[in-house]
């Protein structure tokens, strides 16, 4: 499958990089500008990429194989883990392995979808990408994850909802394929950081009321003072708020909706509105995220009625109406429809 949308999806927002790539410790400003190039050269220098082949006797079995890049930035690099294989000596190798086993368990055992998209795609990740790069991204193929520069960003392996949310950027591409700028980019950042969220919650066996809802908790280094992770979905802006990162810009509510021309139309920064309606929704109805709450999100990305270009609003009719389908008119439509509404979002 050839993605219609730009394939290189990253964890860290570019206006925080931005921001670092400006500061006055030269070894900071380096390593964001780096990591910054090196974004921008895989933004540009393969913009439609095809995805490995499903399997072909696909049976709900995971097969991964992870690849070290050796601090180099040729992809995917020298395989250092198969499937089945024990573990190697490099932690950072066995938290992808497991990472990308805990995102296939997630599809599989809570949504009965085999693989990312489900035809038994194999999972490939690259470890140790780049040196200092302070970043994780998709790029239409695969995972791949930087080390960090081990002051602001550790490695990119140890939060799992960091490799969930990348993947779920596959899975996003081969269900409703959301265009990646403006609203529908935002909702494409946002699916991502659900799924991502669940895998970690469902590895956790953490109810909705247990989960801290946080985007990359353990991933922020000692030079951030003030900071828990790079988002909140149960408060999204409060994240961070440091003098090095600067102040977490996303919004909870339509009102404070943020219209830039920067990150493909605030795709890393809008998306904190659906992210706290699907907070919302969680922990109004309870119990495990991932089974009301992630079966509406599972089914209204897989059921067809998406267009490619899905604003907010669509995207919350679409959920409404796959609530009824799976639930029928009750309590859920009803709790889907006060979510949206919770973050300034008509449904009808």
């Amino acid at each position: 499958m050839t993605s219609h949308t730009p394939t290189f999806c990253s964890i860290v927002p570019p206006h925080v990089l931005e921001r670092l790539a400006e500061h006055a410790d030269p070894a900071v400003a380096e390593a964001a500008r780096r990591t910054l190039a090196v974004d921008l050269a895989q933004r540009t220098t393969r913009t439609e990429r095809t995805a490995p082949a499903p399997a072909e006797d696909a049976d709900g079995k995971p097969r991964r194989t992870i690849y070290d890049a050796k601090n180099g930035t040729r992809l995917p690099g020298h395989e250092v883990r198969g499937e089945g294989e024990p573990p190697t000596t490099d932690d950072t190798a066995n938290r992808a392995y497991a990472g990308l086993g805990a995102t296939f368990d997630l599809f599989l055992n809570a949504f009965g979808h085999d693989s990312i998209d489900g035809a038994g795609l194999p999972l490939r990740a690259t470890v140790h990408y780049d040196e200092k790069y302070d970043n994780a991204f998709w790029n239409g193929e695969q995972m791949v994850f930087g080390d960090g520069d081990g002051e602001l960003f550790l490695d990119f392996t140890i939060p799992v909802d960091v490799i969930g949310h990348e993947l779920a950027h596959g899975f996003t591409q081969y269900s409703a394929n959301l265009a990646y700028y403006g609203q529908s980019g935002a909702l494409n950042e946002h699916v991502s950081d659900v799924f991502g969220s669940l895998v970690k919650q469902h590895a956790l066996g953490q109810s909705a009321d247990r989960a801290d809802w946080l985007i990359g908790a353990g991933l922020l280094g000692p030079a951030v003072d003030e900071g828990t992770a790079l988002r909140s979905m149960k408060a999204p802006g409060t994240a961070y708020d440091d003098d090095v990162l600067g102040k977490d810009p996303q919004p909870a509510h339509m009102d404070h909706y943020v219209r830039t021309s920067s990150d493909n139309g605030g795709v890393h920064i809008n998306s904190g509105i659906p992210n706290h309606a699907f907070y919302l929704l969680a922990t109004e109805l309870g119990g495990n995220a991932w089974e009301r709450p992630g079966r509406i999100w599972y089914a209204t990305m897989t059921g067809g009625a998406l267009t490619e270009e899905a604003r907010f609003g669509e995207f919350a009719r679409a959920t409404v109406t796959t609530a009824r389908d799976l639930y029928g008119d009750g309590e859920v439509v009803e709790a889907v429809r006060r979510a949206w509404v919770g973050v300034g979002v008509p449904t009808s």
